[in-house]
């Protein structure tokens, strides 16, 4: 007899196979969520938690809402198994993780995004955020290194919140926000100076070189900046070296991300997906987008477990350019295909709340049970 579980979700209908997701990230965790009355799912991720990546920087001025953005991967993975480790190796059947345990796969998803240097768990990576809330709180005046939609969403967030405080981006480029478009920049820039935010285009600060205790930065070009602290917002690189001597070396383009089809396989993969950051599609890298590549995966995940033709797999078309970046609490910048905005109106639709709730209500977490965690020496 089928669990009730399974009766509402229709999984008898199904043969349950091994589905490993590599990557507990926004887009990993979507897909393991959604799948787990689909099949036998594991989630291997170094961190015992997911983020709601779009609300951290938030969290470093209001700590309390790390709260509801940093959830334990068994507060939605109810059905499923979770290993707190690193993933260093994948064959054509398994996942080889640090410890070297071999983990079997009939199905694979790679949704690894950009490293990171996050703690292991939930506690100290709260903790984390309290640490840098007291740094900011103590601190007169901020550099922030970087001029993405990290280091602009810190300062207008530092900006709005504690107006007193001397707050000034450095910026490598030419301009702001480089990934959409230029109107956009220049709206965001003027932003910026209006809430007193100094921002310093075409220079760089050698962080090596960095004495936090001295107090002085010097930029590229000599400019000398007086700050109590600083903060690094510059790309992070992407996390796939670990697939440099895997059977899917070949598959990875010359920027180190996987090359895939139009539904989301790794190219000349029959069963290995990737999602998210990680993948070639050209398209923003945003956490919107590797949730809908999560949706897309999860559906083609159920038809071939249910062993359907080729021709029935769902494709994913990328999105047109599209994006949106908060501005404090009120305002936002938003790129559309016809138009750009920013103030209140981008503002109200992502600031206020940052998608924080739906993103709870789409991890389904009122209806959490008990899950199991695997460390690397219990399974």
């Amino acid at each position: 007899m089928l669990s009730s579980s399974a009766a509402m979700t229709g999984v008898g209908r199904y043969e349950r196979r091994r589905v490993v997701v590599v990557g507990g990230g926004v887009a990993g965790a979507l897909l393991a969520k959604t799948i787990q009355f689909y099949a036998d799912v594991v989630l291997i991720d170094p961190k015992e938690y997911f983020e709601i990546p779009w609300a951290n920087l938030r969290s470093k001025v209001e700590p309390s809402v790390a709260e509801k953005t940093i959830i334990n991967h068994f507060d939605y993975l109810v059905n499923g198994k979770i290993i707190t480790s690193s993933a260093i190796n994948v064959t054509e059947t398994e996942v080889v993780t640090a410890e070297g345990r071999k983990v079997v796969y009939e199905h694979l998803v790679i949704a690894t995004g950009h490293a990171t240097n996050t703690p292991r768990c939930r506690r100290d990576r709260l903790e984390q955020f309290q640490e840098e809330n007291t740094k900011i709180k103590n601190s007169g005046s901020i550099l922030i290194i970087g001029g993405g939609p990290t280091g602009v969403e810190l300062a207008a967030e530092i900006a709005v919140d504690y107006p007193e405080k001397k707050v000034t981006l450095v910026h490598s480029g030419p301009r702001l926000l480089e990934f959409i478009g230029q109107r956009a920049a220049n709206k965001t820039l003027h932003w910026l100076k209006s809430k007193n935010v100094e921002v310093l285009l075409d220079q760089s600060v050698d962080i090596d070189s960095i004495s936090e205790a001295d107090r002085v930065f010097k930029t590229s070009t000599g400019e000398t900046i007086t700050a109590d602290c600083y903060f690094y917002c510059v790309d992070r690189p992407l996390s796939s070296s670990w697939l440099q001597n895997s059977v899917l070396k070949d598959c990875l383009d010359e920027n180190g991300r996987l090359m895939v089809d139009e539904h989301l396989r790794v190219k000349g993969q029959k069963n290995i997906f990737a999602i998210g950051d990680i993948t070639d599609v050209p398209e923003i890298k945003q956490g919107f987008f590797a949730q809908r590549h999560a949706m897309v995966v999860a559906k083609n995940l159920k038809l071939l477990i249910n062993g359907p033709k080729e021709s029935t797999l769902a494709k994913y078309k990328p999105a047109t350019t599209m994006a949106m970046v908060s501005l404090g609490r009120k305002d936002a910048v938003a790129q559309l295909p016809f138009m750009t905005m920013i103030g209140f109106l981008p503002g109200f639709i992502k600031s206020k709340d940052l998608f924080v709730h739906r993103t709870r209500q789409q991890m389904g977490l009122d209806r959490c049970r008990p899950s199991s965690i695997l460390t690397p020496s219990s399974i």
